[in-house]
């Protein structure tokens, strides 16, 4: 089982010199990979949680890609809809090719109305836009010349922009709904759920994916969770706990259990929600270093 980092690209604590320390720390150590979120305009419903600066994904992965040379680079998630499925294929396709084919392509529908409407998207169809830009943006990474007709975006006679992975970099679809599962099925190569109980994921969330994967006839897409940290002295507990809360003990039982489920990435999340706590970057990278040591054995890719 492989884990990566979410290095945050926001709030008033992030800046170039923490997100390139972030980035090579978490090579350093030997992660398997580093993911950004996604936002565009940051209105005061984003702002709460995810206010200036705040760094484009696209843009700072590739940024990142040159001063790293192993890590894999990952977004969690692109609102799909916020942008042309052209743009995005076209700017998915140059960083796997700038990183040397190390791109993860992480995606979801937003939640956020305030955004939609800001920027002009329809917020009541933000699912079937993703659906249809999700068509369109595989079309475009595996043709020599690419042509689609969809419901939000048609094309013909457009030259393929074609990653370095083959066929393209895997697709990692977030979200929990039945809506979201079914995406991950017909579109993706990973299912990349957030904020679950691990009694949900066992109990509903993973026979879920197999009970309408089967219906489809489709693969069961790996699953590639993603855990909220909060590391502490004292262990908590409750059925309402979430995976990565408590001690460093549960946490390693936590992805013990996690890679027993059959996961094989699991990305793990530092943003409490306290912006403040985004000023102080050695908290968070000396628990980064402490899980590399006593947890997870990142050179043979086991757990303790």
């Amino acid at each position: 089982m492989q884990v990566g980092v979410n290095i945050l690209n926001f709030g008033p604590g992030v800046t170039p010199a923490s997100l390139s320390k972030w980035a090579t720390t978490s090579e350093e150590l030997g992660y398997h990979s580093i993911m950004t979120s996604d936002h565009i305009a940051i209105t005061p419903g984003v702002a709460q949680n995810y206010p200036e600066p705040f760094y484009d994904p696209f843009t700072t992965l590739s940024w990142l890609a040159g001063q790293t040379k192993r890590i894999k680079l990952g977004t969690t998630v692109i609102v799909l809809p916020y942008r042309s499925p052209m743009q995005v294929a076209r700017l998915g396709a140059n960083l796997d090719q700038l990183s040397g084919g190390r791109f993860i392509f992480g995606v979801g529908v937003g939640a956020i109305q305030s955004e939609f409407d800001t920027l002009g998207i329809p917020f009541n169809k933000r699912g079937a836009m993703t659906n249809d830009y999700l068509a369109a943006i595989k079309t475009l990474w595996t043709s020599d010349m690419a042509a689609y007709e969809g419901t939000f975006v048609s094309f013909a006679d457009v030259a393929g922009m074609k990653p370095t992975q083959s066929p393209h970099p895997p697709i990692w679809i977030g979200g929990r709904s039945d809506a979201a599962i079914k995406r991950a099925i017909k579109f993706g190569d990973a299912w990349h759920p957030n904020r679950f109980t691990l009694e949900w994921l066992k109990s509903e969330g993973i026979p879920k994916v197999e009970e309408l994967a089967k219906a489809e006839g489709l693969p069961v897409p790996a699953l590639c969770p993603r855990i909220r940290m909060n590391i502490q002295d004292s262990i908590i507990t409750g059925d309402d706990r979430l995976p990565g809360q408590g001690t460093i003990e549960q946490m390693r039982d936590d992805l013990k259990e996690l890679e027993a489920m059959g996961a094989e990435h699991v990305l793990l999340d530092w943003y409490s929600g306290d912006l403040e706590a985004t000023k102080d970057h050695e908290s968070g990278l000396g628990i980064l270093k402490t899980l590399a040591e006593e947890v997870i054995d990142l050179q043979d890719e086991t757990l303790r």
